[in-house]
């Protein structure tokens, strides 16, 4: 729960703030802790209005406040005052309101990552493990930079991706759309007029017609069985079986399996080296990139090769028996292993894969354009002659 509060310091100036506690009591507590006596608190409300347009916490604020406490940081400025300054700063209400709760939480005595850590919806898991290590390490600045880096490949990576199946995404839902409007329709009005001509008509037509019946006479139990079946699959998903079965199944994909698989191993590749390199010790790394893959098959090699490490063992025979990772990584991160240079050897698999993922997003992309066009004008075109057939003959038709 958040609380707003108004109360005066040591010196006697008054100061208003939020403060994050389980009740009134202990918002209290946490305010007097920073020598503060309380003039006022109430329960913070949610403000009323759309949720569709309530703001949130982007990833470009998180790159944005990562790099200018870094900045901070490394000048020599606290980092509650920092946190201040960066807080006034902020144009993003919803961020606003964490970096409110953030420094309260510090000035209250919490670390600066167990009080990231209560914002999950702003600071992810590996965010917070690796500004952990960076206290512990007193480099916390390098980490930031680091951080903000981490995330602006990431994001871009996710930009890529997006961009390659956005146009086919365009393409299809206007093709779709538009053999729906044809079929319920456009071609009711040929059928009354072809019925008026008393003749057989071509197969085609009469197949096309028999289809644009069957749509419209069932178009309720179609739409309930389509949104069943939607129910149903996002109900699968929810299930730790139906997850699996999904991920497996994504990455067997003719042509976007390996575009996921190319996506998958540059992540984990880069966010592996870049916990290495912070500090973060490798078990402790490999859990938080298994938790942050988004595949279960992914994640279950990285946690066999966190047992292997348990046990003695090396991180890339797990990875070599999951199938995922091709022989070229496997071989880097083995010489990786033995070399010592593990966080550069990881740092340059993901580069190689970041260029991998660019020239497949392109590919697909050229690659999908003309089968889109194509499957789009086999189908609008089959229907559209298949109406204009009978007009070939439509003299006989009149003359029967």
């Amino acid at each position: 729960m958040q609380f707003s509060y108004k109360a005066r310091n040591s010196s006697g100036k008054l100061s208003e703030g939020m403060v994050e506690a389980n009740d009134q009591r202990a918002a209290i507590s946490k305010i007097k802790a920073q020598r503060m006596s309380v003039i006022e608190i109430n329960e913070a409300k949610a403000k009323s209005g759309f949720k569709f347009i309530k703001p949130k916490v982007q990833t470009k604020d998180i790159v944005i406040f990562s790099r200018q406490l870094s900045t901070l940081v490394s000048a020599g400025v606290p980092i509650v005052q920092g946190l201040n300054i960066l807080e006034s700063q902020a144009e993003n209400m919803a961020f606003k309101k964490v970096l409110t709760v953030l420094k309260t939480d510090i000035e209250s005595g919490l670390s600066i990552a167990d009080a990231m850590a209560k914002h999950s919806t702003a600071f992810t898991e590996l965010y917070v493990s690796m500004i952990k290590a960076g206290e512990v390490g007193g480099i916390l600045d390098i980490i930031l930079e680091r951080l903000s880096g981490f995330l602006e490949s990431a994001e871009a990576l996710k930009a890529k991706v997006k961009a390659a199946l956005m146009y086919p995404a365009i393409v299809s839902l206007a093709a779709g759309g538009i053999t729906v409007f044809l079929i319920a329709f456009v071609i009711p009005i040929f059928k009354d007029i072809f019925g008026s001509f008393g003749a057989e008509l071509p197969f085609p037509t009469r197949l096309i017609i028999g289809l644009s019946d069957f749509i419209r006479d069932n178009a309720i139990l179609l739409i309930l069985g389509t949104g069943g079946g939607v129910w149903g699959f996002k109900k699968a998903l929810k299930t730790e079986k139906g997850i699996e079965k999904y991920d497996e199944l994504s990455l067997k994909l003719p042509v976007f399996g390996i575009l996921l698989k190319k996506v998958a191993i540059a992540k984990f590749s880069r966010t592996l080296g870049t916990l290495i390199k912070s500090g973060v010790p490798i078990l402790q790394g490999l859990e938080t990139v298994a938790k942050t893959s988004g595949n279960r098959i992914i994640e279950h090699a990285i946690n066999a090769s966190r047992d292997s490490i348990k046990e003695g063992g090396r991180i890339s025979d797990p990875l070599q028996k999951s199938g995922v990772f091709p022989p070229m990584v496997i071989q880097m991160i083995s010489v990786g292993e033995e070399t010592g240079g593990l966080d550069n050897m990881l740092e340059k698999i993901a580069d190689f894969y970041d260029q991998e993922v660019d020239t497949a997003v392109k590919g697909l992309t050229s690659m999908l354009e003309p089968i889109i066009m194509i499957i789009m004008g086999v189908v609008i075109g089959t229907i559209v002659i298949a109406m204009f057939m009978p007009m070939f003959s439509l003299g006989e038709l009149v003359g029967e």
